[in-house]
């Protein structure tokens, strides 16, 4: 099958960024007429790409073989390998916050929790997984630094955002001290690898200059820690009351407060730089679409589920309307990477051929491919 021969890892980004809309909206402080129409169909839409990729990724996996490894051994596409946990973690989340209505409650509690437990596994393995890789098998340099390193070590906090909700439903005791806490675990392995990362990040963009064009909505990744930590603060503090003692549930609440206004803060400046540069590289006429502008979804859509977040927290206006303008933004940005994918997908343009070596026997430096 020639058309699944490129069909790499970076195509989970679609069934995330179609999640996080389904998320955002549900949990969006204004309510608008139609959102949870909306929210079912994206929820429906995104649980119908999470069969879809996955089963192409399997065509690719036993008819390119070569191909697949070869993903594996570049640095540019390994850590899109981290979408995978993300994908899967995200669809639960949106099974139970906009398809419970369908589904039922019960239905969708045992969908996500299927979900979320695959999703975390998968995210932890990935997180060691791929750096393990880039440490082992690749050569790299500081101009090689990519946002996209973010990816694999962003899928446990994914996993830290979706758990309290679950832990919510179980009985008190044990069990759900123990689901509640493994969260904050996870939210620490996350924040304190991503906190390794970031300045490489930051560095390599002050020192070496904007990225390739085509790579520059990439930028946008930055945001997906920021506010998916956020976001997963919110939630443990949501979900502590009955879970742990009175005195640690109250310092939960407060940190998600100090925690998620400062980060927030951080987000916004951040989005306005990597918007400038996107701006800077359409002027430039040749950043044509690319599956990397699903870069512009998920990682808004972290921010603004944060920044509602906030809004409940405190009650402040301004807040809300952060959050809301957030969400149009994501909105808008799926509208248009949807349809450059689905354009590309009938005029068989995606898949598209990127610049990877058949199956390199030693290490590789970081190519192209994953912006293709």
């Amino acid at each position: 099958m020639p058309a699944l021969r490129h069909l790499g890892p970076n195509w989970y980004a679609p069934v995330m960024g179609t999640a996080i809309v389904a998320v955002a909206g549900a949990g969006s402080p204004v309510r608008i007429p139609g959102l949870d129409a909306v929210g079912v169909a994206m929820w429906a839409l995104s649980a119908a790409l999470l069969a879809l990729v996955p089963t192409a990724r399997a065509g690719h996996w036993l008819y390119h073989r070569d191909q697949a490894r070869a993903h594996l051994l570049d640095p540019a596409v390994a850590p899109f390998y981290g979408c995978t946990a993300m994908a899967a973690t995200a669809v639960g989340t949106a099974t139970l916050t906009a398809g419970h209505g369908v589904l039922g409650e019960r239905a969708a509690v045992a969908v996500a929790t299927v979900l979320f437990a695959a999703g975390t596994l998968l995210g932890l393995v990935f997180a060691v997984a791929v750096p393990y890789l880039m440490a082992v098998r690749h050569r790299l340099s500081p101009s090689d630094v990519s946002p996209a390193w973010l990816l694999p070590l962003v899928a446990p906090m994914v996993s830290a955002a979706a758990g309290p909700p679950l832990a919510a439903r179980l009985p008190a005791g044990q069990w759900r001290e123990a689901l509640l806490l493994g969260c904050f675990g996870l939210f620490g392995l996350s924040l304190f690898a991503t906190l390794a990362v970031l300045p490489l990040v930051l560095s390599r963009l002050l020192l070496h200059g904007p990225p390739p064009l085509a790579a520059t909505p990439l930028l946008f990744l930055v945001l997906g820690p920021l506010g998916q930590s956020t976001t997963a603060l919110h939630q443990l503090a949501g979900a502590a009351p009955g879970a742990v003692d009175a005195p640690t549930a109250r310092a939960l609440g407060a940190l998600a407060l100090l925690y998620g206004v400062p980060v927030l803060g951080f987000a916004l400046f951040w989005l306005v730089l990597a918007a400038a540069l996107v701006v800077r590289a359409a002027r430039r006429r040749r950043m044509g679409f690319t599956m990397t502008w699903w870069a512009f979804t998920f990682p808004v859509g972290t921010c603004a589920t944060g920044a509602a977040g906030l809004a409940r927290q405190t009650g402040l206006v301004a807040l809300e309307w952060l959050a809301v303008g957030l969400f149009a933004a994501l909105v808008a940005a799926w509208a248009v990477a949807a349809w450059g994918t689905l354009r590309g997908v009938l005029a068989g343009t995606l898949p598209a051929a990127g610049t990877l070596p058949a199956a390199p026997p030693g290490p590789v430096r970081a190519a192209s491919a994953a912006t293709a």
